[in-house]
């Protein structure tokens, strides 16, 4: 399964089940479900948080009991802010004399803008405990968020700033159901692991020992878009230049700022591809043609096909735009299969080797504002 076949496993199940609780739908979130209370409320009895004076939670609705545990505990809680587009973290700060009503508000969403002085880079932050939601963990500490990737970021950003050490503890919160078995070649380099899973029932320490992200990776998981979206990743940026650090960015990469020879020989095709679609279910990225019909997997001459997903394409993207990229990278498929109104496509390749490469090479890829959600679909579909 690829991580996108087990979000959607995840999200189905909680619904499907009745364990999903507010916000509905899970789908597309961190879910909350029936019992966070009780899972988060198992955090006060973990060592690495009796320890803990300053604790970071992210700001997910499932996590709410957490962020409450922190402030009963007297310790400072950091929250993210949502897409990190006003700074990096707010700092609740409870008023003189708290009730405990008082406390539970400041965990609320609500409570976090109105209890909340924000931090940025020169917050002089020291974090001693990460806790980090997830839509499934594995319990070898292997973690699957809902495909955004804002709290791999988060933690990035926190090495980079010297906030997190490499022994500072992460733990995730999630139902029973979201603990399954997950492939470790599904993790990228910049995909934060956990240590010590809570959920209603259990306590799960990882022993995980994969490194975690020693910061941001910039030519891989940022674009100019990004940066423009973050504004404190742009000062983080230069920060980085100064100290000596290769900042170059994703769409700086000489793959896709240089137009190679393979683009210019399909200028012609590039032009034709430019004019509005008027009906772009699925159409060939290169020539000759192939059968585009998205009911019948099968393409001529192959035994097999492995089949990329792209999600989180924006509405305002054109098919020709993702072509465009494709043939820049190099990375051109057989068959396209454009479902723009889902915000998708799904790219088919004859050969294993280039289907690996069109989803190491677009992952995090920023097309029209949004990041890609790149992933394999499913391994292979056999011809017939």
């Amino acid at each position: 399964s690829s991580k996108w076949d087990i979000r959607e496993k995840v999200w189905e199940h909680l619904e499907a089940s009745g364990l999903a609780e507010f916000p509905r739908p899970v789908h597309g979130r961190i879910p909350n479900f029936k019992g966070s209370l009780q899972a988060c409320s198992s955090l006060r009895e973990l060592h690495v948080f009796s320890r803990a004076r300053e604790v970071k939670v992210d700001p997910d609705k499932p996590l709410e009991g957490a962020r409450l545990a922190a402030l009963q505990a007297r310790k400072t809680l950091l929250v993210p802010t949502p897409r990190l587009r006003t700074g990096l973290f707010n700092r609740i700060v409870p008023p003189p004399g708290a009730t405990k009503e008082i406390l539970r508000k400041c965990a609320t969403s609500q409570g976090v803008k109105d209890y909340s002085v924000p931090v940025g880079l020169d917050g002089k932050a020291q974090v001693d405990l990460v806790v980090v939601g997830s839509v499934a963990v594995s319990e070898k500490g292997w973690r699957i968020g809902k495909g955004e990737g804002y709290a791999d970021m988060e933690y990035a950003m926190m090495v980079s700033m010297g906030a997190v050490q490499e022994d500072t503890p992460v733990v995730t919160i999630v139902h029973d159901c979201q603990v399954l078995d997950i492939a470790e070649e599904l993790l990228d380099d910049h995909d934060l692991t956990v240590d010590y899973i809570l959920t209603p029932t259990r306590t799960i320490q990882t022993n995980c020992k994969r490194p975690k992200p020693r910061g941001i990776m910039w030519h891989k998981a940022m674009s100019s878009e990004m940066l423009g979206k973050i504004p404190i990743l742009k000062t983080l940026r230069c920060r980085e230049k100064q100290a000596g650090k290769d900042v170059t960015l994703q769409d700086e990469h000489p793959a896709l700022a240089n137009t190679n020879r393979a683009a210019i020989s399909n200028k012609k095709v590039m032009a034709a591809n430019t004019q509005p679609q008027a009906a772009p279910a699925s159409a060939p990225v290169e020539q000759p043609p192939v059968e585009s019909d998205p009911g019948n997997p099968k393409l001529e001459g192959s035994d097999t096909i492995t089949t990329v997903y792209v999600g989180n394409l924006p509405g305002s993207l054109r098919v020709s735009e993702l072509k465009r990229a494709l043939r820049e990278l190099q990375v051109i498929p057989a068959r396209l299969n454009w479902q723009g109104a889902q915000h998708r496509a799904f790219l088919d390749y004859r050969d294993q080797g280039t289907a690996h490469r069109a989803v190491s090479s677009l992952q995090g890829l920023s097309l029209g504002g949004n990041a890609l959600r790149v992933e394999l679909a499913k391994s292979q579909r056999s011809k017939g």
